[in-house]
C-alpha cells in the first residue's frame, strides 16, 4: 500500500508500465495493507453507529451490561489476571476465547438460515458490535507488557480512564513508566539555532559538578607536601643565538649550576691500578654509592617517584655510622629518638601518594620499632647499661609488670655496681601500684645499700666500685628516708638516721677495719641494749657503750625529772559535730605532730614493750639493719648531718631543685614565702624548699601550717645540736650554730606573720637566750654570721635600737678588714637593707642617711662610729673611689683564678662587695649607676661560669655567684619599682636570662611570677615558660608555669565575683584559663620527672576538685596512685575531696602498708566516748 491511500489505485494501474520505477519507490508503499480489509472495517463502523442510534431510540433493545467473566469449573468467576502471570496460562485463555468465538459464529450462521431473516441479521450485528466493545474494554482495563504479547494486536495501547492520584500529588509520571533514552547534544532538529533554542531542564549531560576543595595544610596531602623536599630548579643553558632575558629591577638572573662543579674527585690509582673495573665497581671499592641519575634529579616535586630525600639521607647516614661503628651507644640512642620524627609524617619509602595516605602509624608500631633497634644495639653493645635502660623504659608500655620486674632484676644482677641503675630500679619498684607495698620496697632499698656497701669496701671482688659510689650510697639512703617520710613512717626515718649517725661517728676502733656487714653485726647488740641513742637524753654513743661493756657494764640510775611536765589536753576530738572524715584528718594530723619520735620503754618508770599503745611506733633492728651504711669522707659526714637537720625542719642549705629530686617535692611552700611584699629586700633569706619536714603531714591547703615541733620534739632537736657540735671542725661547727639560730628566727617569723603576739613573745625570749649563749662561746665571739642573725632577730622582734647596737658592735669587731671581709660586707648589706625598709615611706636624703653612713664607714676601713648625722660629700667621694678600686681588683683576681679553691673564696668576696657597691651607688647616684655595677659583675661572672660549668649537681650544691648576683640585682630593681616609677624591661630581662641558665632556682622563679602577674598581658610569660620547659629536664619550670596561670585565674575570679561593680562580669563565663591550666597539668604529668612528683599530682587533684568535676577528679586520683602509690598526702587529700569513699581509701592505705595512726574502729570508739 502507498503511504497515500487515496492514490493506491493509480499506482496499481501503472504498476505494469513502470516496473523499474516501482522498484525504486518501494519505500513509499506498504506491502501488508489490503484494500478489502479497510472497506470491511469501514462498513462495520458505520453499521455499528446506525445500530447504536436505533438502540437509543428503542430502550428494549439496549443492552448496557458489562461483559461477564467466564466462570471456572467450580462455578466461581475467575479473577483478573495480572501482567506477571505465566505465558502458559495466557495461551490457555486465548485458546478458550478463540473456541468461544467460533461457536458463536456457527450459531449466527444457523440463525441466518432461519425463516426470521431480519431478526437474525440484527442479532448478528449486535453480537459483532458487542464483541468489538468487549475487546476494547479488555484492552482498556488490562495492562499487558508489549514483550508478553505472542500475537500482534491492532491496538497495542490502552486508555486508562481511571485517574491516578499520584500524578496529581507528584506533578509528573512515575519514572518507571517513562521510557529511557539518551540525547546527544542540546539542539533539536528543524529549529534554527540562531532564532530558536530549547532549555533542557532535566538534561542528563549537565550534571552538577562537585567542586573539589583545596587541601589544607593539616590534610594528608598537605603533610606529604610539607615533608617532601623540593628539587632545585636550574636555569637552562642559553645558546649563542638565544635571546637573552633583559635585566630589570624586579628580576635577578641566577647563574647556572652545573653538575661538573660538585663532582667528586677521580678514583685514586690504588683502587683501579689496571683500569679493568667499571665505574660502579670502583665506587663500591671506595665504599661509595652510585650517583643519582640526572633524570631523577630533574623530576618535579609533584612526580610520583619523588620521595622525602632529607629523611632518606638521614636514615642512610645513621645506617652508615652504625655499620662502621656499632659500639657507639650515643648514635644508637639518637637513631631511636629519630624514629619519632620519622614515624610522625608520611613514610619516605612509599613511592606513590596512595600508599603514603594508607600508611597509618600508631604508638605501638613506633615502640616496637624502637625496641627492635635497641635489641640490635644491645647485641653490639652487651655491656651498655644506657641502652638496656632505654629498652626497659620502652617495654613498660608493652610488657606485663611481672615480666618487666624479672627483666629489671636480671639487669641489676648483671650490673650490681652501677648506682644510676639502682636508682632507676628503686623508682620503678616504688611506682608500680600493682606490686607495691612499703615493706617490700624497704627491703629492696636494704638490698641495694647492702650490695653497694659490699662493692664499695671491696667485699664483692667480681665488680669494682665505680667513681662516685660513696656519694651515690648517701643519696640512695636519703631517697629511702624520703620514701618512708612520705609514706608516714616517721619513726623509721628517725631510727635510720640515729643508727647511721651512731654507726658513723661513735664507732669503736676495734671494728673499723672490718667489712661493713660485719660491723653491722657488732652494732646490733648496742641497738637492742636499750641504751640512749643519738639525739636522746644521756646518749653516750656506741664506742663508750662497748668500752663499758668490756669493763663489766654500767648501772643506769633512776633519773627523775625535776621539771614539771606540762599537762596537755588529751582530748583528741575537739568537736564531735564535725563530719567523720574531718575528725579523722584532724586526729591523724594531731598524732603525727605529737608522736613522730620512735617509742622506747622507759626503764626508770618500769615500762616494757607491751606498754606501747601503737606497735608501729617501735622500730626493730631488722627494719633498719640492711640500710645502715658506712661513710668515711668528712664532707659526706657533714652532709649527712645537714640532711638530718633538713628532715627535722631546720634550714641547712640542702637544695631539692635537681631533676632526680622531684619525687621529694610535696609541699605548697615552694611557691610563696609570704613575706615578699612586707620585706622586699630581706625576704630572700628564707629558704622554702617545698619538702615537708617530719611531723607535719597534712592536706595540701591545710589551714594549720606550723613551724617547730612539740615539746619532746624541740628537746630532741636541742640534744641533736649539743651532741653534734663536738663532732665537727671549727668551720662546720660555726655553720651548725648558724643553722640552729636561723631555725629559731624562722619560728619568730612564722608567729610574726600569723600575728600571734603571745607565742611571739615567748619564742623571742627563747631565741635571744640561744643567740647569747652561742655568742658567749670562745669560737663564736668573732663569728660575724652569728652576730648578723642575732641583730636581725632583735630587729624582727621590734627592738630597733637594740638591734642597731648589736650591728654596731659587730662592725666594730672587724672594721679594720673593710671590703676584703665577705662576712662584714654581708652584715653591712643586711643592716643597710633593714634601714631602707624601715624608712620606705619617708622621702628625702635624711631618710637614707643612715644607710649611706653604714656603707661609707665600711669603705673607709677605719674605726667605726655610730650614726650622728648626714655623711659629708667628701667622705662619699672617698668611699666611691675605694669601692671602685676594690671592685676592679676583685674582678681581675676572679678572672685569673678559675679552678682553685681560692677562686671560690674570692667569688664570695666578689658577691658581697658587688652588692654593697651597687647599693651605695643606688643611694648616692641612682638606679642606673647601681645597675651598671651589676651588669659589669654579671658579664664577668657569666664568662667564668661558662668556663667551669659542669653538668653534675648533687643535693648540696650551693647557688653559684651568678645566681646570687642575679637575685640581688632583681631585688634592688623590684624595690626601686615599688618606691619609684621605673620600666619593667630591665627586671624582666635579668630574670629571663638567669632562668635560662638556672631553670631549677626556686627563688628566681618566685620573683619572675610575682613580676609578671602585675602585667596584664600574659603572652610574653607564656612564651618564655614554653621555651624553658621544652629545654629543661627538671619539673620546676612546669610547676611555676601552672602556678602563674592559677594566680591569674584567681585574679580574674576575684574581679568577676565583686559586688560593687554589679553583675555584668559574673555573667561572662571564663573557660580559657581553666582549659589552659588543665592542658599544662596533663603535659606535666606525662613528662618523665613530673609523673612521679607528688606536689604536681596534689595540685592537679585540687584544681580538678575546685572546678566541680568530682568524677574526673576521682579518675585523676587513681591515675596518680599508679605513679605515686607511696604518698600518704595524696590519700589524705582524697579523703577530704571524696568523703563518701573514705572506707575505700582507708582500705587502700592499709593494703599498701602506709602508716595509719587512727584506724576507723578506734575513731568510732573515740566518737562514742
Amino acid at each position: 500500500m502507498s503511504l497515500f491511500p487515496a492514490f493506491a489505485g493509480l499506482s496499481s494501474n501503472n504498476n505494469l508500465k513502470n516496473e523499474n520505477s516501482s522498484k525504486e519507490l518501494d519505500w513509499l508503499s506498504n506491502q501488508s495493507f489490503r484494500t478489502e480489509d479497510a472497506l470491511t472495517l469501514h462498513q462495520r463502523c458505520t453499521k455499528g453507529e446506525e445500530q447504536a442510534v436505533q438502540r437509543s431510540a428503542d430502550p428494549s433493545l439496549s443492552v448496557d451490561q458489562p461483559p461477564l467473566e467466564e466462570p471456572d469449573e467450580e462455578g466461581f468467576p475467575k479473577p483478573k489476571k495480572k501482567k506477571k502471570d505465566k505465558k502458559k496460562k495466557k495461551q490457555k485463555r486465548k485458546h478458550k476465547k478463540k473456541s468461544r468465538e467460533q461457536s458463536e459464529s456457527s450459531r449466527s450462521g444457523s440463525d441466518s438460515d432461519s425463516p426470521r431473516g431480519h431478526a437474525s441479521e440484527a442479532s448478528r450485528l449486535e453480537q459483532e458490535t458487542e464483541k468489538l466493545r468487549q475487546e476494547q474494554i479488555h484492552l482498556q482495563g488490562c495492562f499487558v507488557w508489549l514483550d508478553d504479547l505472542q500475537t500482534p494486536t491492532d491496538q497495542p495501547f490502552c486508555v486508562d480512564k481511571k485517574a491516578d492520584r499520584a500524578n496529581w500529588e507528584y506533578k509528573s509520571l512515575y519514572r518507571g513508566d517513562i521510557a529511557r533514552y539518551r540525547r546527544k547534544g542540546n539542539s533539536c532538529l528543524g529549529l534554527n539555532p540562531k532564532r530558536h533554542f530549547i532549555t533542557w531542564v532535566d538534561s542528563a549531560s549537565e550534571k552538577k559538578k562537585i567542586e573539589k576543595k583545596q587541601d589544607r595544610y593539616f590534610s594528608k596531602a598537605g603533610r606529604l607536601l610539607l615533608s617532601t623536599e623540593g628539587f632545585p630548579v636550574h636555569p637552562g643553558d642559553v645558546g649563542p643565538g638565544a635571546k637573552q632575558t633583559p635585566i630589570t629591577s624586579d628580576f635577578m638572573a641566577v647563574s647556572d649550576w652545573k653538575e661538573e662543579d660538585v663532582r667528586g674527585p677521580v678514583a685514586p690509582a690504588w683502587v683501579n691500578p689496571l683500569g679493568v673495573y667499571d665505574a660502579s665497581t670502583t665506587l663500591w671499592l671506595q665504599g661509595k654509592g652510585q650517583p643519582e641519575p640526572e633524570n631523577q634529579q630533574a623530576r618535579p616535586a609533584g612526580a610520583p617517584g619523588n620521595v622525602n630525600t632529607a629523611m632518606i639521607s638521614k636514615v642512610e647516614e645513621f645506617n652508615r655510622k652504625l655499620r662502621e661503628n656499632p659500639e657507639d651507644a650515643k648514635t644508637w640512642m639518637e637513631f631511636v629518638s629519630f624514629q619519632d620524627e620519622l614515624m610522625t609524617g608520611p613514610s619516605p619509602f612509599t613511592m606513590n601518594e596512595r600508599e603514603s595516605e594508607k600508611r597509618k602509624t600508631s604508638l605501638k608500631v613506633t615502640l616496637e620499632k624502637k625496641i627492635a633497634i635497641l635489641e640490635r644495639a644491645i647485641e653490639s653493645n652487651p655491656g651498655s647499661v644506657k641502652l638496656k635502660l632505654a629498652r626497659l623504659e620502652l617495654c613498660k608500655e608493652l610488657w606485663e609488670p611481672s615480666t618487666l620486674l624479672k627483666e629489671w632484676k636480671k639487669l641489676v644482677f648483671l650490673h650490681p655496681n652501677n648506682t644510676e641503675l639502682w636508682k632507676k630500679y628503686l623508682l620503678f619498684c616504688q611506682s608500680q601500684f600493682s606490686t607495691f607495698s612499703v615493706l617490700k620496697v624497704s627491703s629492696i632499698y636494704g638490698k641495694c645499700l647492702t650490695t653497694l656497701a659490699a662493692v664499695h669496701d671491696g667485699s664483692m671482688v667480681s665488680h669494682p666500685a665505680l667513681p662516685g659510689t660513696a656519694e651515690a650510697i648517701l643519696e640512695i639512703f636519703l631517697q629511702q628516708c624520703h620514701f618512708l617520710r612520705q609514706a608516714g613512717h616517721s619513726e623509721k626515718v628517725i631510727s635510720l638516721f640515729q643508727a647511721v649517725l651512731d654507726f658513723t661517728f661513735f664507732k669503736p676502733d676495734s671494728v673499723k677495719d672490718l667489712p661493713t656487714r660485719e660491723q653491722v653485726e657488732f652494732f646490733e647488740p648496742f641497738w637492742d641494749s636499750g641504751e640512749p641513742r643519738f639525739g636522746e637524753r644521756g646518749a653516750r654513743g656506741w664506742q663508750a657503750w662497748m668500752h663499758q661493756q668490756e669493763r663489766g657494764g654500767w648501772l643506769i640510775p633512776n633519773e627523775q625529772d625535776d621539771e614539771d611536765e606540762d599537762i596537755e589536753d588529751d582530748t583528741e576530738v575537739k568537736d564531735k559535730t564535725l563530719p567523720k572524715w574531718r575528725i579523722w584528718l584532724d586526729v591523724e594530723a594531731s598524732r603525727e605532730t605529737k608522736n613522730w619520735l620512735p617509742w622506747r620503754p622507759d626503764k626508770s618508770k618500769g615500762q616494757s614493750e607491751e606498754d606501747c599503745e601503737d606497735p608501729d611506733r617501735q622500730v626493730l633492728f631488722d627494719d633498719i639493719g640492711p640500710s645502715v651504711i658506712r661513710i668515711l669522707k668528712p664532707e659526706l659526714r657533714f652532709q649527712l648531718m645537714c640532711s638530718f637537720l633538713q628532715f627535722l625542719g631546720i634550714p641547712s642549705g640542702c637544695s631539692y631543685s635537681g631533676p632526680d629530686w622531684s619525687i621529694t617535692l610535696d609541699e605548697w611552700s615552694v611557691f610563696d614565702s609570704g613575706l615578699a611584699t612586707e620585706r622586699p629586700l630581706t625576704s630572700l633569706d628564707l629558704q622554702c624548699s617545698g619538702v615537708s619536714c617530719i611531723g607535719h603531714m597534712a592536706t595540701l591547703h591545710s589551714v594549720k601550717k606550723q613551724i617547730g615541733h612539740c615539746k619532746d620534739g624541740e628537746e630532741f632537736i636541742q640534744n641533736v645540736f649539743h651532741q653534734a657540735l663536738p663532732l665537727f671542725s671549727k668551720e662546720e661547727k660555726s655553720l651548725l650554730s648558724l643553722y640552729w639560730l636561723q631555725y629559731e628566727k624562722l619560728k619568730v617569723l612564722h608567729y610574726l606573720q600569723n600575728k600571734n603576739k603571745k607565742k611571739l613573745k615567748c619564742q623571742g625570749k627563747k631565741s635571744k637566750k640561744l643567740a647569747k649563749n652561742l655568742l658567749k662561746e670562745a669560737e663564736n665571739r668573732n663569728n660575724l654570721a652569728l652576730w648578723k642573725e642575732y641583730a636581725h632577730l632583735e630587729w624582727l622582734l621590734g627592738n630597733l635600737e637594740d638591734s642597731r647596737k648589736v650591728f654596731d658592735t659587730a662592725i666594730t669587731l672587724a672594721t679594720s678588714q673593710g671590703l676584703q671581709n665577705p662576712a662584714l660586707c654581708s652584715l653591712c648589706l643586711l643592716y643597710t637593707q633593714l634601714e631602707l625598709e624601715a624608712v620606705e615611706d619617708a622621702v628625702g636624703e635624711a631618710a637614707t642617711s643612715r644607710a649611706v653612713h653604714i656603707l661609707t664607714k665600711l669603705a673607709e676601713c677605719g674605726p667605726y662610729s655610730a650614726y650622728k648625722g648626714q655623711v659629708s660629700p667628701v667622705n662619699i667621694l672617698k668611699a666611691r673611689k675605694a669601692y671602685e678600686y676594690a671592685f676592679l681588683g676583685c674582678l681581675t683576681e676572679s678572672s685569673l683564678l678559675c679552678d682553685s679553691t681560692v677562686a671560690t673564696m674570692r667569688a664570695d668576696v666578689a658577691v658581697s662587695l658587688v652588692a654593697c657597691f651597687a647599693l651605695f651607688q643606688y643611694l648616692t647616684v641612682g638606679i642606673e649607676a647601681a645597675d651598671r655595677v651589676y651588669m659589669q659583675a654579671l658579664e664577668k661572672t657569666s664568662e667564668l661560669f661558662l668556663h667551669k660549668k659542669t653538668e653534675i649537681t648533687n643535693l648540696w650544691t650551693q647557688p653559684t655567684e651568678l645566681e646570687t648576683l642575679t637575685l640581688m640585682r632583681s631585688v634592688l630593681l623590684r624595690y626601686h619599682m615599688k618606691v619609684n616609677v621605673y620600666p619593667l624591661g630591665p627586671l624582666r630581662e635579668t630574670l629571663t636570662s638567669a632562668l635560662k641558665l638556672f631553670p631549677g632556682n626556686h627563688s628566681l622563679w618566685r620573683l619572675y611570677v610575682q613580676t609578671e602577674n602585675k602585667y596584664h598581658n600574659a603572652s610574653r610569660a607564656r612564651r618564655f615558660f614554653d621555651s624553658v620547659t621544652r629545654s629543661a629536664e627538671m619539673i620546676t619550670p612546669r610547676l611555676f608555669a601552672i602556678y602563674a596561670e592559677q594566680k591569674r585565674k584567681e585574679l580574674v575570679d576575684s574581679v568577676q565575683s565583686r559586688v560593687d561593680i554589679g553583675g555584668v562580669y559574673s555573667t561572662i563565663p571564663e573557660s580559657g584559663l581553666s582549659n589552659r591550666i588543665r592542658v599544662l597539668f596533663e603535659h606535666a604529668v606525662q613528662s618523665d620527672n613530673g609523673a612521679h612528683c607528688p606536689l604536681l599530682w596534689r595540685m592537679y587533684l585540687h584544681f580538678l576538685v575546685s572546678q566541680g568535676n568530682r568524677e574526673r577528679s576521682r579518675g585523676a586520683f587513681y591515675k596518680a596512685l599508679q605513679d605515686c602509690p607511696w604518698v600518704k598526702g595524696l590519700y589524705m587529700d582524697a579523703i577530704e575531696y571524696f568523703p563518701d569513699h573514705m572506707q575505700e581509701i582507708m582500705d587502700l592505705m592499709t593494703e599498701k602498708e602506709l602508716r595509719v595512726r587512727v584506724p576507723l574502729e578506734e575513731l568510732d570508739i573515740l566518737l562514742e566516748d
